[in-house]
């Protein structure tokens, strides 16, 4: 330990241990760290202490001192720590007794690793990532002055390029020496350009975890890691030909035709591809993806294995559609497809699912379905299902709902364990440049909030995007996070085929005239190589379809050959005779296509229900039982949802009192809105029906009624779920408070539901106008998806809505809305043979209620699942109902027998004698109850019916007609509590009409028509609420007035 006590008086002597300088590097995380001890501290004893402390673990001590005592250590005894020993390196240099090159050595030491890490965290920003070569990925544009790209660069860290022949050691912190410790600066300033500044661009020093930085570092620093043996590069040239070929096929066939193709991208079809592989290999067995519209056909060809004509058949203007919807357009569809995966040899099945144009929308509808299969398949560690999502530069850096969906990533209840994000960066959206479509440098730097480490990539470089698809499936597989590819390429035509792009680009799209094609650029790469011969080459392009899809497409003498891949890997290329009957392959399913007289959109299905329907998609009956239960069931259900079934288990004294009065409630035969919700749920899971309630504060409830979890008021995080103790075999119930976020989340339920029927999936609203930054899922998604891609959904959402004085935000869940989007026609009075209820339910594209009393909000839950098909259900449920002593319900609503009421007639004195009543009001939800109070306060029982629709749409025209029947000789008003303009009016009067023959009015009694959904005034809210239940009964309010 001489050595060390010399140190340390010459440390002493000078004053100063610089670990390090401070330099102008912009934007440096990895700072240059100052560390100065005072000269007492630095006693050779403080040395000593350091040094014990390092020999136990080099993490015990700074990296600083790590790094010192590792070059020094080489002096010490023989066999003492032998693999902490370096070669001689620093024996002339660290030990030298002229303190200032003792200094200079350590300086020049802490130096290097700064430099390597440098690199490491801002190698991407000169990799060579833009295949035009005219931008850079990153519209910053600056070269960090902590990068050596020039000799002079070497003075930020007082090296000079007589340093350059040096050798060093290296921190452990970095794998570019394979297996040496040490390198000359000049070679580890190459090898880091080799690994950080060539055509892929690494950010992930961001991460807060040492091992999966180093894993990440490991995986791209280790020399000649990134290598592939010839049947590999062989297998990626096929794949890049059939991606190329195929769009070369459509554009020949249809030129004039929108179809947004993958050119200048093609490099896509053998990422996913290897993606695929590779988890497959690691035993994923199930891949959802969700895409935009560019490379759709593509991907549904060469990935999915879509049969080629029923693609091509979509191009014919005179295909007629099938009665099942409105259908959509080609570049939208999904489709679900089982395969075996020819690189592994296993079964996968992959699914595309369908989507809009809008982009990224169906980003959270691709995690639910994920979440939702691997919930199903008892896959809690997502070693078997996982999702791909793809994405366009543009979109992915402007849509909130990509940040939304981030931040589900790690949730518990919405966690899908690892997604692999693809970017098919065309470095400009529609015809905006980047630099005014985003303010971050790159347009994947939104992952960096969940640590997700992103790959920047070359697409011209094919292996090198093979490469970084092969890390990020290993990625996702050790780790279970996401990762995100950003494939750096170009387009090459316009926005779609027929748009112009000089208009707006001119000089890109002159460098992109003259852009050689990638698969003419791999070709001659493999060919210069020696890996194949220009003959199998022109032969690899002749055979696309034939290695498309080998088990639909080959001829019956050569299948076996092909699925073999037998084309791919032997050394002999194949026959002329074959060669000649995969080029046919092509145009004979394109012939085939023009066989197809009737366009089946269920042909484009992306998320089937095996045996739930006919083979042929229809019901397997058209009728539903009662909804009804037994008085032994409901009690069961009852006192599981006012007791506490674990022990020892404290519970707030507030919920103990509603825990109370639920029992006293069961016992007494009544429900209020919180226990029949939970009799309905407590019943289907009984059934072996799973249900999940997800959304904000669903757990508790916004309005503090629902109380689904207890919390131990001792225990910190010890929580109890009462509903998941009901018997043995019951189905799990999964109730989940969201992050704060109705887009992504009302999104991700969507595709929970999209996996099963066999399961309840509720949304709820904070309040119900909240729903509307969810618009784009409600429009796009849930109203119209079924008629678009014949997809059933059976997705609840429950949306607070009551006019109570809370001003315009709290209000209204905007009924109108809804009732806007359903389809059912107000001028025709339905026919229908069999069960009327149930043929319009069938019909409808949703069902839209407005429950009154918890008996009826029990059986429209349990009748969401009844039905032999599924729809999406929206219910707008009360606030102040909850707790109003009015608005409860009596087991006799519930038990065997009884069902959801669409309409609840009036039940007083006035449907005893109808004949004498003046006056039919109809209303719905909450203001029954006013309406109920006035009247009896005005003792017009006996003159004035009060009827409650229940079921909104489909309007329930026979129970309807009924009515107005029974009530011949009164006058009709409708009554709302919402503004003429919203609310109900405007969707019944129509229908109310055609029912009446147009031949007697419905008169309108509400607020009037306004801009705000409600006041913020509480005098101007019951000031309007007095109005217009004066207007309700007086009798005379309409007299004179013409129809």
């Amino acid at each position: 330990m001489s050595q060390f006590r010399s140190l340390a008086g010459v440390l002493r002597g000078s004053g100063l241990w610089m670990l390090g300088r401070n330099g102008p590097g912009r934007g440096c995380s990895s700072r240059v760290t100052q560390l100065s001890p005072s000269p007492s501290a630095l006693s050779s004893s403080y040395v000593e202490e350091m040094y014990y402390a390092w020999l136990e673990d080099p993490r015990n001590v700074h990296e600083s001192w790590d790094a010192y005592f590792r070059n020094a250590q080489a002096s010490g005894p023989v066999g003492e720590a032998e693999e902490r020993r370096p070669s001689m390196l620093l024996q002339g240099r660290a030990m030298s007794q002229t303190p200032a090159m003792s200094l200079k050595v350590v300086e020049d030491h802490l130096a290097v690793h700064n430099l390597i890490r440098a690199y490491q965290i801002r190698g991407h920003h000169v990799a060579q990532l833009d295949p035009l070569g005219i931008l850079t990925a990153d519209i910053d544009s600056f070269v960090p002055s902590d990068l050596i790209t020039t000799i002079d660069k070497l003075g930020f860290y007082g090296l000079d390029e007589s340093d350059l022949d040096k050798t060093f050691q290296l921190p452990s912190t970095t794998f570019i020496g394979g297996h040496e410790t040490t390198l000359p600066l000049r070679e580890i300033i190459h090898r880091l350009e080799t690994s950080y500044c060539g055509h892929i661009g690494m950010e992930f020093m961001f991460i807060n975890n040492v091992e999966q930085c180093q894993w990440i570092r490991q995986k791209f620093e280790t020399p000649g890691i990134m290598k592939f043996t010839d049947r590999e590069k062989r297998t990626l040239l096929a794949r890049l030909v059939r991606s190329t070929r195929f769009e070369d096929f459509l554009a020949r066939k249809w030129s004039s035709e929108k179809r947004f193709g993958l050119e200048g991208c093609e490099v896509l079809i053998p990422a996913l591809k290897m993606i695929i592989d590779r988890s497959s290999a690691a035993g994923v067995e199930s891949v959802i993806m969700g895409m935009p519209h560019r490379g759709r056909l593509n991907v549904l060809a060469n990935v999915v294995r879509k049969d080629l004509d029923q693609i091509f058949c979509q191009f014919d203007p005179k295909l007629e559609a099938a009665d099942e919807g409105s259908g959509d357009v080609k570049y939208h569809l999904g489709m679900y497809h089982e395969r075996i995966n020819r690189e592994t040899d296993k079964n996968i099945t992959l699914s595309l699912m369908a989507n809009p144009s809008h982009l990224e929308a169906v980003d959270p509808v691709v995690q639910g379905k994920t979440k939702a299969e691997q919930f199903y398949r008892g896959d809690t560690e997502g070693k078997k299902v996982m999702s791909i999502l793809m994405h366009g530069d543009a979109a992915f850096a402007g849509q909130g709902v990509v940040y939304e969906t981030f931040h589900l990533s790690e949730l518990p209840s919405y966690t899908t364990l690892g997604t692999i994000h693809v970017v098919v960066n065309n470095q400009i959206g529609f015809t905006t440049d980047p630099r005014m479509a985003r303010s971050s440098p790159y347009p994947t730097d939104v992952a960096r909030v969940v640590n997700a480490p992103i790959f920047h990539v070359n697409a011209d470089d094919p292996e090198a995007v093979m490469y970084v698809c092969r890390v990020a499936a290993e990625w996702r597989s050790t780790f279970n996070k996401d990762v995100v590819i950003d494939l750096v390429c170009y387009r090459r035509f316009g926005h779609n085929e027929m748009d112009e792009p000089m208009f707006t680009q001119p000089l890109m799209y002159k460098q992109i005239r003259k852009q050689e094609h990638v698969l003419k650029k791999y070709a001659d790469k493999l060919i210069s190589e020696g890996v194949v011969t220009l003959q199998e080459f022109e032969l690899f392009r002749q055979c696309l379809f034939a290695l498309v899809m080998p088990h639909l497409y080959c001829a019956p003498p050569i299948r076996s050959r092909c699925c073999s891949h037998k084309l791919i890997s032997a050394t002999q290329p194949p026959s002329q005779e074959e060669v000649a009957k995969y080029d046919k392959i092509c145009e004979e399913a394109y012939t085939a296509s023009k066989d197809e007289k009737i366009l089946h959109i269920r042909h484009w299905l992306d998320s089937p229900w095996p045996n739930f329907f006919t083979a042929e998609g229809e019901p397997k009956c058209m009728s539903y039982p009662p909804t009804g239960l037994t008085d032994e069931v409901l009690k069961h259900i009852g006192e599981a949802a006012s007791s506490v079934p674990l022990q020892d288990f404290s519970i707030h004294s507030g919920v103990s009192r509603i825990l109370r009065g639920r029992a006293d409630m069961v016992s007494k035969r009544t429900v209020d809105w919180a226990l029949g919700e939970y009799l309905a749920f407590g019943s289907l899971l009984k059934d072996g029906i799973h249900v999940r309630l997800s959304g904000q504060d669903v757990e508790r409830g916004t309005f503090s009624h629902r109380h689904h979890v207890l919390h131990d008021q001792e225990v910190d995080k010890r929580f109890c779920i009462p509903l998941n103790h009901l018997s043995p075999d019951q189905a799990p119930y999964t109730v989940c408070n969201s992050s704060l976020s109705e887009y992504g989340v009302l999104g991700f339920e969507l595709g929970f539901a999209m996996a099963s029927p066999n399961a309840l999936v509720c949304w709820e609203a904070q309040f119900g106008d909240f729903h509307n930054t969810a618009q784009c899922i409600i429009d796009q998604f849930i109203s119209s998806g079924q008629a678009k891609w014949v997809r059933n959904n059976g997705i609840v959402l429950l949306l607070p809505h009551g006019m109570e004085g809370m001003g315009p935000e709290h209000s209204s869940a905007r009924p109108e809305r809804f009732l806007q989007m359903s389809k059912d026609d107000p001028d025709r009075y339905p026919e229908f043979t069999g069960d009327f209820e149930v043929q319009q339910l069938y019909d409808c594209n949703w069902i839209v209620v407005n429950c009154s009393t918890p008996a009826n909000y029990f059986h429209v839950l349990r009748r969401q699942i009844l039905l032999p098909f599924r729809k999406p259900l929206i219910i707008f449920t009360p606030k102040s109902l909850l707790r109003l002593p009015e608005a409860r319900s009596s087991f006799d609503e519930m038990t065997t027998g009884t069902k959801f009421r669409r309409i609840i007639p009036d039940e007083g004195p006035a449907s005893k004698n109808p004949g004498k009543v003046k006056r039919v009001i109809f209303c719905t939800g909450k203001v029954y109850y006013e309406l109920a109070k006035e009247r009896k306060q005005l003792k017009l029982e006996d003159t004035v019916a009060v009827v409650r629709l229940e079921q909104i749409s489909p309007f329930p025209f026979d129970l309807i007609k009924a009515e107005i029947k029974l009530y011949a000789n009164a006058e009709l008003i409708w009554c709302q509590e919402e503004h003429k303009n919203m609310g109900y009016y405007d969707y019944v009067r129509p229908r109310f009409l055609t029912v009446l023959s147009n031949k007697k009015p419905v008169w309108y009694v509400g607020r009037d028509p306004a801009a705000a959904p409600a006041t913020g005034n509480k005098f101007t809210h019951l000031a309007e609420l007095k109005r217009f239940m004066d207007t309700a009964f007086d009798l005379k309010a309409f007299e004179g007035r013409s129809f």
